[in-house]
């Protein structure tokens, strides 16, 4: 299995995301990254104490914070 079907497989499989200092600067590579990512079916847990919400998702100040489980965190 090569590193590409690693990655393809741990996508498929996971669909939770939590990104770590997420930007609501749509002009980030934190934000672009993220939104293609909700496009396409993920669901996408800010994580950043500065915000409330980004991309129409609550912000949590911190990982401890989430009250649910997440799949991946970046």
């Amino acid at each position: 299995m090569t590193d590409s079907d690693q990655i393809r497989r741990v996508l498929r499989e996971n669909k939770t995301l939590a990104v770590v200092g997420l930007s609501a600067n749509e002009m980030r590579p934190s934000y672009f990254a993220s939104k293609y990512m909700q496009d396409h079916g993920y669901r996408i847990i800010p994580v950043n104490p500065r915000y409330d919400e980004i991309l129409g998702e609550k912000c949590y100040p911190d990982l401890t914070s989430i009250p649910e489980p997440v799949d991946i965190v970046d």
